[in-house]
């Protein structure tokens, strides 16, 4: 069902010998260039042409009306508006905590610089459909947004057949909750291009978040530059790092969470422990086929990106968890929160027996939109700070400018742009050497 990867007594980068999920961008930037091009030059009217051809529903607008929005909150169940409600309270919570604050250093006597953090002004995020509903991730893309600042907010999920051509109304119901009425029915890589270029009703946006398939991926890594990206999000993946101190059944419960996902999640065990290898062995044997999505669990599972990976101890394992960089990653350790302030490479860490990465999904109050792939090396997920842009606020009166000119005027020689020195020159005159006077 699950492979094992047998890395004790390996020296060198473990990164080539990791399961790893295959994500073929580059053939997948073919396939959504030309419906990119169609909806910049088109607009609207491309896309209710794509959403027919890859959603099979016929639109005669591409903006859910408000009334629709509304609608779906009156008629949401008790417990998942209460459960919604709480995940936003405590999103809210930890994203508040996010908040930056301007700051201004003197750098001499007149002269300072102020760092300002000004919010993106318009962002488009993206919730996906498909073998899952997702409102989860209207509020891990709306709370960090709204705490930053940001004055316009729209969202686009996919329309579903069975719901008249609107998203899911748990979906909708969510923006109700968060206080958003500017709601699109486009999904995939055309809602990426709604966002870049604008369409009809949709204005432009600075900025589009929010996970995705294939296809949104290649549309963010294709468009970029035109719009802001926060991630490429390919498929989701777990990584557990436990000893034989953890339990079998809950490490099998979270590899198990994780491949509902989607065929190809990635569920990745790193232990030094072969016993306990066994027994999640034995656990995944008798839970996979009692899930409600075996097939799917099970072709996870057994897919490349999966696998028990053998190590010589926890000191090797932290270190091929940093080498996988995964999205999510789990500590059962006799010591976890010892070791996992030691995890360099993570999207998020889950500490200890009791915060699995479902809680995390919903209501731990973190953030569930995450980087995959083995890019948490170098990139964190969604945050306050991803909508926010740092800007420098340079003041400087005469005096300052007079007392640094001769260092800008030998920069700017050294560089071979005497205009830029000619410029402060200007303004604080040059004495009979060519330095400020």
């Amino acid at each position: 069902m699950i492979s094992r990867i047998d890395l004790r007594g390996a020296v060198g980068d473990p990164r080539d010998l990791l399961p790893r999920a295959e994500l073929d961008i580059e053939t997948a930037l073919d396939r959504v260039r030309p419906i990119c091009e169609d909806v910049r030059r088109r607009g609207t009217e491309a896309l209710i042409e794509l959403t027919e051809r890859f959603d099979g529903v016929a639109l005669t607008d591409i903006r859910v009306p408000r009334e629709a929005v509304d609608s779906a909150l009156a008629a949401l169940d008790p417990e998942v508006r209460a459960a919604l409600e709480e995940s936003i309270r405590r999103a809210r919570l930890v994203h508040a905590d996010q908040r930056r604050e301007d700051t201004t250093t003197t750098v001499v006597p007149g002269g300072t610089v102020t760092e300002r953090w000004v919010p993106v002004a318009r962002v488009g995020l993206y919730v996906p459909g498909g073998r899952a509903v997702y409102p989860s991730s209207v509020v891990m893309n709306v709370v960090p947004a709204q705490e930053a600042g940001v004055a316009s907010l729209a969202v686009a999920s996919p329309p579903q057949a069975e719901f008249g051509g609107l998203p899911h109304p748990t979906v909708l119901a969510a923006c109700a909750l968060l206080g958003v009425d500017e709601v699109y029915a486009v999904g995939g890589a055309q809602a990426v291009a709604m966002f870049a270029y604008g369409a009809g009703p949709c204005a432009r946006a600075d900025m589009v978040t929010g996970p995705g398939n294939i296809w949104v991926a290649a549309a963010k890594r294709l468009l970029k530059g035109v719009i802001g990206i926060d991630a490429e999000a390919g498929p989701t993946e777990i990584a557990i790092l436990a000893d034989d101190t953890a339990d079998p059944g809950y490490v099998a419960a979270d590899l198990i969470s994780q491949a509902e996902h989607d065929v190809v999640a990635a569920s990745v065990l790193v232990t030094p422990s072969t016993d306990l290898a066994g027994k999640v062995e034995a656990e995944l044997a008798a839970r996979v086929p009692a899930t409600r999505h075996r097939d799917r669990v099970a072709e996870a599972l057994a897919g490349r990106q999966s696998g028990i990976v053998l190590v010589d101890d926890i000191d090797h394992g932290l270190a091929v968890v940093d080498a996988y960089a995964a999205e999510h990653l789990e500590i059962m350790t006799a010591d976890p929160h010892a070791h996992a302030a030691r995890v360099r490479n993570a999207g998020a860490v889950f500490v200890g027996d009791h915060s699995p990465v479902s809680l995390g999904d919903y209501c731990a109050g973190s953030n569930h939109v995450l980087p995959t792939g083995g890019s948490a090396a170098h990139t964190a997920g969604l945050s306050v700070q991803t909508f926010l842009r740092g800007m420098h606020v340079v003041s400087y009166d005469r005096a300052a400018l007079a007392e640094v000119a001769p260092h800008v005027v030998a920069l700017s020689q050294a560089e071979d742009l005497p205009a830029h020195g000619e410029a402060v020159i200007a303004r604080v005159g040059a004495g009979p050497a060519g330095g400020a006077r």
